[in-house]
């Protein structure tokens, strides 16, 4: 694990490069995305079909894109009790913290005139879940709970196809979290199926999850035609540590994200060098006996710094330049710096708050800004599911009040088609 210090050269360099590390697609990327988007739009499940068997290896007809109530029923009986009572403990929790962000339409009077928002949940959305290197029926859950609670009707899940069938648990998982379509199909081709619509596949109104660079860069293509959640990247996990820290529990934080894929980014800010040392040590110690360690190294040898600063009031402000996905504060009274954090996608408090625990089953949700787009981003919530649309109620006489002020704004900007739509109702 590379490490240095504010002393050093090379330490602002760093920083900066760290907090610059948002991916951007290349010419070549794009490219590639907007002409599966531009086949689909066209061809629907034709070129659905095609490039499943070019990209998966999968031959499909168009009856075959749709998982039936059997294939779902059939899951369960290759799964272990246990892990499907674990995914009903998940969606439980899941469940109960996102019910507490629901949002209700409200209105207030202002003389005679009513005024509010009302609140009413997308008619249809679509859950991306990635194939490739690892299965993920905890992002199932995230992403589809919250829509049923905020209301959603129909909850689209797509997936690439696997030669021996769509795992069980992601099958399951949707089945507990209330998805009402599945459909084998992934990559580029799944987000222009959700967004244009074909002979099989009904168009939805937003796409959540994540996915690869090029599905990433399809979902900025298509925004607009569609809502999208955020464009996901690599995950990201930065530890604050003080001198107490334990360095094994950092180190196994550090790998628990460096485990997703080579290009995850993992970061350690503290205010002791000798912690450095013994984190880099300890990391070295624990790729040993890690089941996707070869994974976990490469992500460390590639994108792994540990930054060395005088003071935890610097810490943090590295921690803010970084703007992490997820950050760990592993710190006595760690609540005493909750304001000072400004940008971070998830913050992990205490000694005890193992990255793990918040993936899975504490219930806020895992699908979070990454590249630096905490700045700006938000996690994904029930909010992401509703739509608010202003409303407005005037009688004559609270026309009558506010008539000299609307007439002269609407003759400032030289609309008067606009005063008239007001004097007609007074005159």
């Amino acid at each position: 694990m590379k490490i240095v210090t504010q002393a050093d050269r090379g330490f602002e360099p760093a920083l900066k490069k760290a907090s610059l590390r948002g991916r951007t697609a290349g010419a070549s990327v794009e490219k590639v995305a907007r002409t599966i988007l531009q086949a689909v739009e066209r061809g629907g499940d034709r070129a659905i079909i095609r490039y499943t068997k070019q990209f998966d290896g999968v031959v499909l007809k168009a009856d075959d894109l749709r998982i039936t109530p059997e294939d779902i029923k059939n899951a369960y009986f290759r799964i272990r009790k246990d892990e499907g009572d674990a995914l009903r403990f998940a969606a439980r929790r899941i469940t109960a913290f996102h019910e507490r962000q629901r949002v209700k339409t409200w209105m207030y009077q202002d003389g005679d005139a009513t005024l509010g928002q009302l609140v009413t949940p997308m008619d249809a959305v679509g859950i991306y879940v990635p194939g490739g290197k690892a299965v993920y029926p905890s992002s199932v859950l995230m992403c589809a709970i919250p829509a049923k609670v905020a209301g959603v009707r129909r909850i689209v899940m797509v997936t690439p196809p696997q030669k021996n069938g769509i795992n069980p648990y992601l099958l399951v998982a949707a089945d507990i979290a209330g998805v009402t379509e599945i459909y084998r199909v992934g990559g580029v081709q799944a987000l222009a199926a959700l967004a244009y619509g074909t002979q099989t596949i009904e168009r939805v109104d937003k796409i959540v999850g994540p996915g690869n660079i090029y599905v990433a860069t399809a979902k900025r293509l298509l925004y607009g035609t569609v809502g999208i959640d955020m464009i996901a990247g690599p995950s990201e996990l930065l530890v604050v540590a003080d001198e107490q820290a334990n360095p094994a529990h950092v180190a196994a934080d550090l790998l628990c994200e460096a485990e997703h894929d080579e290009d995850a980014q993992v970061f350690l800010v503290t205010t002791s060098e000798r912690m450095a040392k013994d984190v880099s040590q300890a990391i070295e110690h624990q790729l040993r006996g890690l089941q996707r360690g070869k994974i976990a190294s490469k992500a460390i040898a590639r994108h792994a710094i540990a930054f060395v600063v005088p003071t935890m009031e610097e810490a943090l402000e590295v921690a803010n330049r970084i703007a992490a996905e997820h950050v760990t504060l592993s710190v006595d009274n760690p609540f005493d710096y909750l304001e000072k954090i400004r940008h971070a996608g998830a913050l992990f408090l205490g000694r005890y708050t193992p990255p793990s625990v918040a993936d899975y089953i504490a219930g806020p949700n895992h699908v979070l800004p990454t590249g630096g787009s905490a700045r700006f981003f938000s996690p994904l919530s029930v909010t992401d599911y509703v739509k608010v649309s202003n409303l407005v109620y005037y009688t004559k006489q609270e026309l009558a009040k506010v008539k000299d002020p609307l007439l002269r704004l609407a003759s400032i900007e030289g609309f008067d088609a606009h005063a008239k739509s007001a004097q007609s109702r007074l005159s």
